[in-house]
């Protein structure tokens, strides 16, 4: 099932794809039913647990019977497919040929946060202000977490998986090495081996460290387009094969494969929840 978020009569709005460019809200599926009425957002859909799953499933047998009230993909409201996510977690350098480039291999996933602020619905306008400078689309599957997880084994990882969608991380290079980067050299009484470990030393004297924080290159507003839709993990049996492509202007600017990631979907939730807990709704990128 594919799901989307969408604003209707001012309200958050819970949508079902019913292909060809058409769409039906959850509750005019569950009203058709003959269910009680579903929980208002995907958050609360997500967090209501199986029994209110398996009823939205079966609202969506009743597709096919009310053509009056599909109303067109095409002109509807969008929202980010999931406006409420607690966190945003990406994942850098998770590409084998990227990697090859890397000074040294860390061996694990490098994380980054976006703020939840940056989340933008599917065909609103991206705010590229002129003192962000150069600005580049980033277009990756994301994952949305299902239920709370914290420490739990690569094996059982995709079983907190609620579904999947597109996001786009928008990057501005120029303030990541501009307003968000300090180069600092450190004098030899503070100096430790282990603080230049990540990548190649220029001579015996090199003491510089490199600092960068993502906070406004990948955070700023509007930098998190995310949808337009949410397809159940029951979809996708396999998300570490699926094709990536994206286009600027109707033109296609990149083709990729989650076959290519350096580490699979499984593997970075395992090694994120080591250290950050996920609750339900969270995306992870």
């Amino acid at each position: 099932m594919k799901l989307g978020s969408i604003l209707l009569d001012g309200r958050e709005t819970v949508i079902v794809d019913a292909g060809r460019g058409r769409a039906a809200t959850l509750r005019d599926l569950c009203s058709a039913a003959a269910l009680p009425a579903p929980p208002a957002t995907i958050q609360a859909l997500i967090e209501a647990g199986n029994t209110e799953w398996d009823m939205a499933r079966r609202a969506a047998e009743y597709l096919p019977r009310i053509p009056g009230n599909i109303a067109s993909a095409t002109t509807l409201d969008w929202l980010p497919v999931q406006p409420r996510a607690s966190k945003i977690l990406g994942v850098a350098f998770n590409n084998r040929a990227l990697m090859r480039t890397a000074h040294k291999d860390p061996g694990v996933p490098n994380f980054f946060l976006k703020p939840p602020s940056s989340l933008l619905g599917h065909g609103k306008a991206i705010e590229v202000r002129s003192y962000y400078g150069a600005t580049i689309p980033e277009c990756e599957l994301a994952a949305v977490i299902g239920k709370r997880c914290k420490d739990v084994a690569p094996s059982e990882a995709l079983d907190h998986v609620f579904g999947y969608t597109i996001m786009n991380d928008v990057t501005s290079h120029e303030m990541k090495f501009g307003m968000d980067s300090v180069a600092v050299t450190r004098p030899p009484e503070i100096w430790s081996p282990y603080m230049s470990a990540w990548r190649n030393a220029h001579g015996e004297d090199d003491r510089d460290l490199y600092f960068v924080y993502h906070a406004r290159s990948k955070g700023a507003d509007t930098f998190g387009p995310c949808g337009p839709w949410l397809t159940t993990a029951d979809e996708i049996p396999d998300p570490n094969n699926l094709q990536i492509r994206a286009w600027v202007d109707g033109e296609q600017f990149a083709v990729d494969n989650t076959s290519s990631y350096r580490f699979t979907i499984q593997e970075v939730i395992a090694e994120a929840i080591g250290f950050f807990t996920l609750a339900p709704g969270a995306l992870f990128r």
